[in-house]
């Protein structure tokens, strides 16, 4: 495998940071999709991060029930042994965040992507709290693009953009079973303009939290709804 990779990379002519990344690979490294392994091997030694998502909570942020309904609903359906694999390798990889309080990492997402429910209420509620958690360090930033903001040129799909201990600067673009690592440096410098842009859509860091801590007391809400209504039901004559 590793030579396999070597040789695709000296084709390409991709040197540097991708060429170190892919001496880490394995054939069976387990619970990571093939085609997003050297991105995961190259965010463990990034200076910063920037992630711009507009399906999904992304990787970095889910709680663990929300990324197991994720991969519950993958097709073809997935093992309980695939899917402990996948879970464990989710949970693992979002450690960076904790090991590397200088790391800057940086979060842009359409707001849609917090409406769309999973679960119960206790379940939403928690993947706010985890969410607003994850981001409250100093060396995180996160802003939320509202649904007022409308239709943007910036919604052909998620984009993610590091940069290397060496200052090098590389990006990630992900679809149907497929991903792709982009080093060309016009390119990346594109996507670099868009994430600006994203950003400029966005509601600042301190509107976003606003946001989704009110999504987060009307989920809490709930759930006292519905334990005030178990507690009745217990009480009741005959129960």
């Amino acid at each position: 495998m590793e030579y396999g990779v070597r040789r695709k990379l000296r084709a390409t002519g991709i040197t540097g940071a991708l060429r170190k990344a892919a001496r880490h690979l394995t054939r069976g490294e387990a619970g990571l999709a093939a085609w997003f392994r050297r991105w995961a091997r190259l965010e463990r030694d990034a200076v910063s991060l920037c992630t711009y998502e507009c399906r999904l909570v992304p990787g970095l942020l889910q709680s663990e029930a929300y990324a197991r309904a994720v991969f519950e609903g993958t097709i073809p359906l997935r093992t309980d042994e695939e899917l402990a694999a996948l879970l464990t390798a989710r949970m693992d990889r979002q450690r960076i965040m904790r090991e590397r309080p200088t790391v800057a990492f940086s979060f842009i997402l359409e707001e849609h992507v917090f409406r769309r429910r999973f679960g119960d209420a206790e379940a939403m509620r928690e993947l706010f709290d985890h969410v607003l958690e994850r981001t409250a360090p100093r060396s995180m930033t996160l802003q939320v693009v509202p649904l007022e903001a409308g239709l943007h040129p910036c919604l052909d799909g998620p984009v993610r953009i590091l940069e290397t201990s060496s200052g090098q600067r590389l990006g990630y673009s992900e679809g149907q079973e497929n991903g792709r690592l982009i080093s060309d440096r016009k390119e990346v410098s594109l996507l670099c303009q868009r994430m600006q842009h994203w950003g400029s859509q966005a509601l600042s860091p301190n509107e976003s939290r606003a946001l989704l801590e009110r999504s987060e007391e009307s989920y809490e809400r709930q759930c006292d709804g519905t334990h005030l209504v178990q507690v009745q039901l217990q009480r009741q004559p005959g129960r």
